[in-house]
């Protein structure tokens, strides 16, 4: 538990953090990624040890150190062979602009799926990714919460509370963060609910909760810090999974957890480097890795980590960890990534036209 808090969040002094989110590839655009894992020994006469790196978002850096020793226990068991998995965390864009720029990953498991259509459009992932794995590739879910400081000083229970008075709102940029997209859509989708879906009235309501924002990190954990280490803001929207952590790691008497009436089902994908696979000869090891993220025990371990499964047997076993809320699809009000990066997160769209910093 420890060793959680001080890779990721408990980081007390500026010199450490740095020195530690360094050593974590966090925000570092995933070039000084982080070994990990393995943890096996012997393998069978002849099979030659293999080594994956796995190139991720920032949340999930507890939830892959705890599945690849999973994984490789698994597959030494299946097919003798040792296999040791890498890991490179950040922002989810800049994750995904490493490896286009020749980060060797031979998995990507990215915080959305536009970061993944980007490396497609770069010849390195084959077309139809999205289709290879179940459940849209996304084996885990989650959603946007809030987390606040203990007793909710701020009274906050919805997100029009977000855009009330002093109230300061924590959030990475969108521009390079996956969660944050998640965050901006979130909040632009119960503003349409509430504005019979007029798309005026979504808009300024965001530029609003933006103009709340007093910096935007460039991603989640650095955001998580900022909130938690920093001690600025007064509500972070945040991962479930980031704020479960959070409550866990430091204690109940420090923040509380509010969810709001309505948020987004956020799905992160998963999808092979098919270029980077089929050149290093890793492609069986790299499916395999993926698949066993929809296992019993992959599935189990996302929870443990404050994911929402997606296998049955496992929502059911966890199912009083997760709250209950009404959550929307990126395709119930948005569409596709292509359709929604287009319009509101490349240069020049709607996130561009409202952000403006120190306003």
């Amino acid at each position: 538990m420890k060793k959680r808090i001080h890779k990721g969040i408990l980081v007390g002094l500026a010199l450490v953090l740095t020195g530690v989110l360094a050593a974590c590839g966090s925000d570092s655009g995933g070039t000084n990624a982080a070994a990990t894992s393995g943890g096996t020994e012997g393998g069978k006469e002849g099979a030659k040890a293999i080594e994956l790196l796995n190139v991720s978002y920032d949340p999930t850096r507890e939830l892959y150190e705890q599945y690849n020793k999973a994984f490789a226990a698994y597959w030494l068991k299946e097919k003798g062979q040792e296999v040791t998995v890498k890991q490179s965390h950040g922002g989810s864009g800049k994750q995904s602009r490493s490896v286009i720029d020749g980060l060797d990953a031979d998995v990507v498991t990215l915080a959305l799926g536009y970061d993944i259509d980007a490396i497609e459009d770069k010849g390195l992932i084959n077309a139809g990714w999205q289709d290879k794995y179940e459940h849209n590739s996304s084996p885990y879910t989650s959603t946007i919460v809030f987390l606040v400081r203990k007793g909710n000083p701020k009274g906050i229970k919805d997100w029009d509370d977000l855009i009330k008075g002093d109230t300061q709102v924590i959030t990475p940029n969108p521009k390079t963060s996956g969660g944050a997209r998640w965050n901006y859509l979130a909040a632009w989708g119960y503003a349409l609910k509430h504005n019979n879906n007029d798309e005026e009235k979504a808009k300024a309501f965001v530029a609003e909760l933006f103009k709340h924002a007093p910096v935007l990190d460039s991603g989640a954990r650095g955001a998580t810090t900022t909130f938690v280490e920093r001690g600025i803001g007064d509500v972070l929207l945040a991962w479930e999974n980031e704020a479960f952590l959070s409550v866990k790691e430091l204690g109940p008497d420090k923040f509380d957890i509010v969810v709001p009436s309505v948020s987004i089902l956020a799905e992160p994908p998963v999808a092979i480097v098919d270029k980077n696979a089929d050149k290093k000869g890793s492609r069986e090891v790299a499916d395999a890795y993926l698949k066993y993220l929809y296992s019993e025990e992959g599935q189990t371990i996302a929870a443990e980590n404050y994911y929402r499964p997606t296998l049955d047997s496992v929502k059911e076993k966890f199912k009083d960890q997760f709250p209950q809320l009404e959550l929307f699809t990126l395709d119930d009000v948005f569409g596709t990534w292509r359709d929604t990066q287009a319009k509101h997160f490349n240069d020049g769209g709607i996130f561009d036209q409202i952000y403006v910093p120190g306003s």
